[in-house]
């Protein structure tokens, strides 16, 4: 497993796996902070959390919030980690010449990262699975980056597809395909481990000169990414029948887009159908 990182020396330089990758496919690479201003801005950000959602850290479930919804000082220097050179130059690498790499800063979130394996929302965060379920969509891709504020190794992210694995430690980042990368994390609950704090931020990757492409990908990307984001935090460590059975869908459909993502739409879709054939049926008698 390949677990170099940019910026340890000149030999050091961002590696991905020789395996065969599709061209849509954006390799896993790994990647840290080294530089003592962005180190300064990290520990500053961990400061700020710490004392802003000390209550969450004590808590089990996971918790996200939307960046957007931050203070603007707190905006101001996750951008500097966001928009620095550091990760666009690694995703330039590995994207067609001439891309427009453009964040989704909308869908960017803070993550306090809880082991938490109880059939709620946020088990999918652990078990295998792709973060997003457009993988069918061509011509454009989606890369997150996992900016680890505060980690230690005890646990390990596997990406699949790219043949890597990495126990992230503070000031550690990885960047991978949000809907082709299949990953998971290995590790154990445990509460003497160091709290983890996480940024996700989103970059979406067009060829140059495809505005319209980009605009109906970003749509598509952004209704998906909210709908799932919103099952997920409400049955998070259900404790209500409804959260119960949102919280089952979630891992359900989760596992069936781990086999194809046009499955759990298919499902959808024949919901809608037979809701709506029901609704028509219920009206005709009710007019007949």
């Amino acid at each position: 497993m390949n677990s170099m990182l940019a910026g340890e020396s000149a030999e050091a330089e961002p590696q991905v796996p020789a395996s065969q990758h599709s061209a849509r496919h954006f390799p896993a690479t790994l990647g840290r902070f080294d530089d003592g201003a962005d180190r300064a801005t990290i520990d500053g950000l961990v400061r700020w959390v710490e004392e802003r959602y000390r209550q969450d850290l004590l808590e089990r479930p996971s918790k996200h919030v939307y960046v957007r919804t931050l203070p603007a000082a707190v905006i101001e220097q996750i951008d500097r980690l966001r928009d620095g050179p550091l990760i666009r130059s690694l995703i330039a690498a590995q994207v067609p010449a001439g891309s427009v790499i453009a964040p989704m800063t909308h869908t960017d979130e803070l993550y306090l990262s809880h082991y938490n394996k109880d059939r709620g929302g946020d088990q999918g965060l652990f078990d295998r699975h792709y973060d997003g379920n457009l993988r069918f969509l061509s011509g454009s891709m989606v890369v997150r980056a996992l900016i680890y504020l505060q980690s230690d190794a005890t646990y390990r992210v596997v990406f699949h597809d790219s043949g890597i694995e990495k126990a992230f430690a503070t000031y550690e980042f990885g960047l991978l395909d949000f809907h082709r990368e299949l990953h998971w994390v290995e590790g154990q609950y445990n509460p003497a481990d160091r709290q983890r704090i996480l940024l996700k931020c989103n970059y979406l990757v067009t060829p140059r000169g495809a505005a319209l492409l980009g605009r109906a990908t970003l749509a598509a990307n952004t209704g998906v990414f909210c709908v799932v984001k919103a099952a997920m935090e409400y049955s998070k460590s259900p404790r209500t029948p409804p959260q119960v059975a949102v919280g089952f869908l979630c891992n359900l459909f989760r596992r069936l887009n781990n086999i194809h993502p046009l499955i759990p739409l298919a499902i959808c879709l024949a919901f809608i159908a037979v809701v709506v054939a029901a609704s028509g049926w219920a009206i005709a008698r009710l007019l007949a």
